[in-house]
């Protein structure tokens, strides 16, 4: 990776006040994390100078790209009338209606912060709901920073115990054991061996957690038949099942789940919801969101619903209407096969995953079909590093994972200078990458 002189010097100074230097550690690239100037539409300025296009959108959390006109001049009039109250704005109920209506699933829905505490409320609103107290997950999915959520999230081979049972693992060193004995870990996408596993805890799971194009997994679609199996077991074992779609709402004018024959008893929302502010929300229907008012669980936070957030949210979801979500999610299919054409010219064993508007570049001669045959060792994980730091020197900002996505500013130029990028940077990294056993 070149040296970045200001991105340097910005980041010798935050090592002084910032443990690593950064508030997130996905930002920690070779010597230093890049620092950005500004961005504008799909373009990102760093303060050394150098423009690149966006593909990784605050980790997915851009639409509309940076510095959308209607959002800024929304949030700037809103700004003017204030920012947060202890009181409730209409700001709330606008997003609210809006979201309401993009999905038969959604009767009711509660704002947050983050995706993080999305996943957070709907777990304890499971287990207010059903008086359960057990959540179950599959192996390797990421549901955001939460004792719960991290379990599983990141095993290793050393630790993950056999494919057909999977242990629970926790991610951070001195996680409660009682954590992770509450949490069950299912494969993915094997509806037979799932069912077996929640077979044994039926009258102690409150919920069933799915994430339906798991980043971390790969970027892999979740196939209807697991969807339905998981849907079915819940149904007659009294306990309720939860899209994660924190990443994935931007899939369908009502989310992934809207591929599906299958209405989920609770959604959490975030990222590109927001219109580039921290947001989450959980939604759900009316007898399970009737928790938050009931006595069964208390809930309130300082900044959830904020109408700075409640008004760029609404503007940037109402703008991503039907027609914008099928012409980024054409985008997506177009990027995905140049891209495979790209892997096939540079002759590097690499594969792409993904669908709609988000998609994931893979070290490996084929699609993995899991979180196991997705985990790399370290190997891999450098010869990515590797890839991904070369996109950046060819004017492309990638997700860590050299995942990406789309935004609506974004058209087939951008997508013609990716494939360009990755077919350089593949071709620059060739010795680097592990040959298929």
């Amino acid at each position: 990776m070149k040296n970045f002189t200001k991105s340097a010097s910005l980041f010798e100074r935050a090592k002084k006040v910032l443990p690593g230097g950064v508030s997130r550690n996905t930002l920690l690239r070779g010597d230093n994390p890049l620092y950005a100037s500004r961005g504008k539409g799909c373009m990102v300025l760093d303060v050394d100078g150098i423009e690149r296009i966006d593909f990784a959108n605050n980790m997915a959390s851009h639409i509309h790209g940076h510095a959308f006109k209607p959002i800024v001049e929304a949030v700037s009039e809103q700004m003017s009338r204030g920012m947060a109250f202890t009181m409730a704005t209409e700001a709330e109920l606008k997003f609210a209606e809006h979201m309401c209506g993009r999905s038969p699933s959604i009767d009711k829905i509660r704002f947050v912060n983050s995706g993080t505490e999305a996943v957070m409320a709907g777990m304890k609103a499971s287990r207010a709901y059903t008086g359960r107290s057990k959540i179950a997950k599959v192996e390797g999915s990421y549901h955001g920073a939460y004792d719960y959520a991290e379990v599983s999230q990141a095993p290793t081979p050393e630790n993950w115990g056999d494919i057909n049972r999977p242990k629970a693992v926790p991610l951070a060193h001195g996680t409660p054991g009682g954590v992770v004995n509450d949490m069950v870990i299912i494969p993915f996408n094997d509806p037979e061996q799932a069912i077996s596993i929640l077979d044994e805890y039926k009258d102690q799971i409150a919920c069933v957690l799915i994430d339906p194009i798991p980043h971390r997994i790969g970027m892999i679609p979740v196939k209807v038949e697991f969807v339905k199996a998981l849907r079915g077991w819940t149904q007659n074992n009294g306990a309720l099942l939860m899209f994660d779609e924190v990443i994935t709402f931007r899939s369908e004018i009502g989310g992934m789940q809207a591929r599906f024959d299958v209405k989920p008893d609770l959604t959490s929302m975030g990222k590109m919801i927001g219109g580039g502010f921290p947001v989450g929300a959980l939604a759900g229907s009316h007898e399970v969101m009737e928790v938050f008012v009931n006595g069964s669980l208390p809930h309130s936070g300082t900044f959830s619903a904020n109408p700075i957030t409640m008004t760029a949210g609404r503007v940037a979801m109402e703008l991503f209407d039907a027609q914008a979500v099928t012409r980024l999610n054409t985008l997506g299919n177009y990027a995905r096969a140049n891209i495979a054409e790209a892997i096939k010219l540079a002759d590097v064993p690499a594969c792409v995953t993904g669908t709609g508007s988000l998609f994931r570049i893979h070290l490996k001669d084929k699609v993995p079909r899991n979180y196991r045959e997705s985990h790399s060792s370290s190997t891999g994980k450098r010869a990515l590093a590797a890839f991904v730091d070369a996109l950046y020197d060819d004017g492309i900002m990638m997700i860590h994972t050299a995942a990406a996505a789309l935004s609506t500013p974004m058209g087939n130029g951008e997508i013609d200078r990716l494939s360009e990028a990755v077919l350089k940077s593949l071709s620059s990294i060739k010795g680097l990458v592990e040959e298929p056993k």
